[in-house]
């Protein structure tokens, strides 16, 4: 897929084609704003909202596209600067250590409503997001743990697998389960997420439980489980292992649709081919999802712009180009349908997968639930492997 249309010249020739597009204003054409839209053009060309400002976003690596920026920069004549995170776990803690300066956002789903509580983000004016109301695909509202979007947007979702060396994997070895990860064949040659949810997520859903139990005893259970991999886990890592399975110190990696689609697909501008030879997997136990969010930071310094960046993220073929991109699902209909027929088959999971998929859910507000996890993730983290 990735060495007929190649990750970045797609993003550049559906940014062209939105330009273009845009020139003709007319009710048919769903890729032109709808009236009131931060989009719409202004004298030149352009919106003056930016007027040459910088906007931040903290986000995760590898997670917008270029081109979908650079336009954005030229249609608002504004700066944006982006600054990035390997797990939810590092993203709060730094803004509760007092991490200032950030305008927008991506944290998964669960984390918003403890952001909110705690003041991190505002709630959002659902006015100054007509691309989002007119084109948010509704299929995707049971993956949604806020369907009215009050401090949220939601940016693109994951599905928590196994990227894996299909040469390297030993035979007999099931790669549609948690169990895997506990065969002896494969010390020393495994890495887990560095992420708690994730983690002990695994750890529960191998067992048949809830991604998102907190009953103590589910817990205990679920962190001897990860134990019992331990002592073939080279290390937590939720960054490196894309790169690592590829070049084989890694035969199986516990980690993210989006970034393993990414190595299988290649990048002919960043002159990786495609590696027919590197798989995806999802255990049949039963896998996580997590919609990564866009939200606005209290402290952001220019809000309007933030607003126009996110809707602009929802307008048809900017989400079509960023899709291409990044490799996974936005939930932008008029975009999704847009997508090559063999490309959307890609990403866009069937309902008989789905079936398997667990959305992670906030628990910080149940009493103790966070106590609970934070113990058990320190009884695994403190765990030497052999």
């Amino acid at each position: 897929m990735k060495e007929r249309f190649g990750r970045r010249a797609i993003a550049a020739a559906a940014i062209a084609a939105f330009a273009f597009a845009g020139c003709e204003k007319s009710p048919d054409n769903p890729a032109v704003p709808p009236e009131g839209s931060t989009e719409r053009a202004e004298e030149g060309g352009r919106d003056a909202s930016g007027d040459g400002a910088e906007l931040h976003l903290y986000t995760w690596s590898d997670y917008i596209a270029p081109e979908v920026i650079e336009d954005f920069e030229k249609s608002h004549r504004c700066r944006v600067i982006i600054d990035t995170f390997d797990s939810n776990e590092t993203m709060y803690a730094k803004l509760k250590a007092g991490g200032t300066g950030y305008d927008i956002i991506t944290p998964s789903s669960y984390l918003v409503a403890l952001m909110a509580e705690e003041g991190l983000i505002r709630e959002l004016d659902h006015s100054k997001l007509p691309n989002v109301k007119a084109n948010f695909d509704k299929s995707f509202s049971s993956q949604i743990l806020d369907p009215a979007f009050r401090y949220n947007v939601p940016y693109a979702v994951t599905y928590t697998g196994f990227c894996y060396s299909k040469k390297r994997i030993p035979a007999g070895a099931d790669v549609n389960s948690w169990a895997i990860l506990g065969d002896e064949r494969l010390k020393g040659r495994v890495t887990l997420l560095d992420d708690i949810r994730e983690v002990i997520g695994a750890g529960l859903m191998s067992l048949g439980y809830d991604v998102n139990s907190v009953k103590p005893e589910e817990i205990d259970k679920a962190v001897e489980v990860v134990l019992g991999w331990r002592k073939n886990i080279r290390k937590f890592d939720a960054e490196s292992y894309k790169t690592e399975v590829a070049s084989g110190a890694t035969w199986i990696g516990h980690g993210y649709s989006t970034d393993s689609t990414q190595v299988i697909l290649g990048d002919e501008e960043e002159d990786m081919p495609p590696r027919p030879d590197i798989g995806f997997a999802l255990p049949r136990e039963g896998f996580a999802i997590a919609f990564d969010e866009m939200v606005l930071s209290s402290g952001s310094t220019q809000p309007d712009l933030a607003y126009a960046f996110i809707d602009y993220l929802y307008r048809p073929d900017v989400a079509k180009a960023n899709m291409e991109y990044i490799l996974g699902p936005m939930p932008v209909k008029p975009g999704i349908d847009a997508l090559d027929a063999e490309f959307r088959a890609q990403i866009i999971l069937p309902p008989e997968v789905m079936a398997h998929g667990q959305v992670l859910k906030a628990i910080d507000a149940i009493p103790g639930a966070m106590e609970l996890y934070n113990k058990a993730w320190d009884r695994i983290k403190a765990t030497e492997a052999k």
